[in-house]
């Protein structure tokens, strides 16, 4: 018989019982992975989400607990708060580790207490491997100095026997773990045994080091704080006992399917030809995305959109001209299979002329994408094809990909968004949406592309776009013609979705 259960999170279907999830896909309720006994929706429409491990869909809607003993608490999910920053803020953060966090939560709307599930559920005495002695949970708040990594918390785990104090997160720390952004594992060490110039930085946050005790890679002087490598975004979880301490974890990368220029399920070539240096040419191919044959053409039409990546059009591409399809020549060769660190799960290419929204950028797309099978995340190709490490003319520095559990700004459109590209020198920030902006653009029928201009055109003091007559902020990135001295906001260039491509 099949276990059932009518979960408050999804009351449209009941979530089915699974004695042995493999997928590792993460669960609402705590945002692990699932491994072993789990719930999760097997609908058609709901398939792949609302994963919960079995302890997580099971906890109790209400909850009597020593760290708020006047009051009951209720358990409630985050989501409810995605689309409102400063409540999000507020019931995101859990008053016992003072972290930050996605998972469900126990609150008091009384008292405006917030407690994690993972926090609810600590036991009252534990062995650590950061620790020789069993401590002890202290259910009391109090402020305390965490003797592990520095910083103040509440609620301890107190050793008797050594005056040891220690956060509940940090008493959770792993001696050796494995991020997806790194190919060796990293070690718990010292921060004063890390030899670099100045203060450490995190490779996966982007921001300085200040712990006692940060997470490293001898062999590649990788640094990165305590709670980001253990975030589940960046946390690869695999078997470290099965790996060789000099052996790098480099078979995922080196997996031959991930480095196909042309994969024949992708892109068939129909006719070739000799280029002047001797070089075969592919002039005539079958791409999966076009039911008809593409041919090789250099004349670009006027303000012509690639139904690949949907930016304009550049030499040399592909096009069917009855069918007003065009396809840039790079764009024919995306790999089928491709990593990257936005996911921890292989991505698929595909083709959707129907507009989806990137997971990463939060824009309205379609054309080509990526998608993770297991995830359900679409994302757009110009997101995946940036690399962890950018050099774009808007700053002097190079740009690191950044992902923590708190928001940050982006130094050009001011928009908030947990993953960025992030400045180690200086605090200046980029999300996706701007990090993709194309370098040169066209606008209706104007004669002249617009360039992407970081800095005023002038020092007038004054300054308004040409299309909406609206005044624009000196410090905005926006859109202009040199030789028709003619500036225009970002938005009013490009439009409402300008990686939708309208097709005819």
């Amino acid at each position: 018989m099949t276990m059932e259960l009518q979960h408050w999170r999804h009351w449209q279907h009941s979530l089915v019982f699974n004695e042995d999830e493999r997928s590792g896909r993460f669960c609402y309720g705590c945002r692990e992975p699932v491994f072993g006994p789990s719930y999760s929706c097997i609908e058609s429409d709901c398939d792949g989400y609302y994963d919960h491990h079995k302890s997580c869909a099971e906890l109790p809607l209400g909850l009597h607990h020593p760290s708020h003993p006047n009051h009951p608490l209720i358990l409630f999910g985050i989501e409810r708060y995605f689309d409102d920053d400063e409540e999000y803020e507020k019931f995101s953060k859990c008053d016992v580790c003072g972290e930050k966090s996605r998972e469900y939560s126990y609150c008091c709307y009384r008292c405006n207490f917030n407690i994690h599930i993972r926090c609810s559920s600590l036991s009252l005495t534990i062995q650590t491997e950061v620790h020789d002695h069993q401590l002890t949970r202290i259910w009391k708040l109090m402020k305390f100095t965490c003797d592990f990594c520095g910083k103040e918390g509440n609620l301890p785990y107190c050793c008797a026997q050594c005056d040891f104090a220690i956060h509940s997160r940090c008493a959770a720390c792993p001696r050796i773990l494995k991020v997806y952004r790194h190919n060796h594992p990293l070690h718990l060490t010292p921060s004063l045994e890390v030899h670099q110039s100045d203060s450490p930085i995190c490779l996966l946050c982007v921001r300085k080091v200040d712990t006692l005790c940060l997470y490293y890679c001898s062999r590649c002087d990788f640094v990165a704080h305590l709670y980001c490598a253990m975030l589940p975004n960046n946390r690869e979880y695999i078997n470290l006992q099965e790996l060789k301490e000099e052996q790098s974890i480099e078979s995922k990368s080196e997996d031959s399917k991930l480095h196909q220029s042309f994969d024949s399920e992708i892109c068939k070539v129909i006719k070739t030809t000799v280029g002047e240096d001797g070089t075969e040419i592919a002039i005539e191919i079958k791409h999966f995305s076009h039911e008809h044959d593409l041919k090789l053409t250099d004349e670009i039409p006027n303000n012509t959109k690639c139904n690949g990546c949907v930016q304009y059009i550049l030499s040399p591409f592909y096009s069917c001209t009855p069918c007003s399809f065009f396809l840039h020549k790079s764009c024919s060769k995306l790999p089928k299979i491709k990593r990257h660190p936005f996911d921890s799960h292989p991505l698929t290419l595909s083709y959707q002329q129907a507009s989806f929204l990137c997971s990463a950028c939060g824009q309205m797309c379609n054309g080509l994408k990526y998608n993770c099978k297991k995830c359900k995340y679409n994302y757009n190709v110009q997101c995946i094809l940036l690399s962890d490490t950018l050099t774009l003319a808007c700053h002097e520095h190079h740009l690191y990909l950044s992902w923590t559990n708190s928001l940050q700004k982006c130094s050009s459109c001011n928009f908030e968004n947990y993953c960025v590209f992030r400045c180690s020198t200086c605090e200046f920030v980029l999300d996706l949406k701007c990090a993709t902006l194309p370098q040169a653009t066209w606008y209706n029928q104007h004669e002249h592309p617009f360039n992407l201009r970081y800095t005023p055109e002038d020092d007038s003091g004054e300054y308004y776009c040409d299309i909406c007559e609206e005044e624009r902020d000196p410090k905005q990135w926006f859109y202009y013609c040199a030789e028709c001295n003619f500036p225009a906001h970002r938005d009013c260039i490009l439009g409402k979705n300008p990686n939708v491509k309208k097709h005819i």
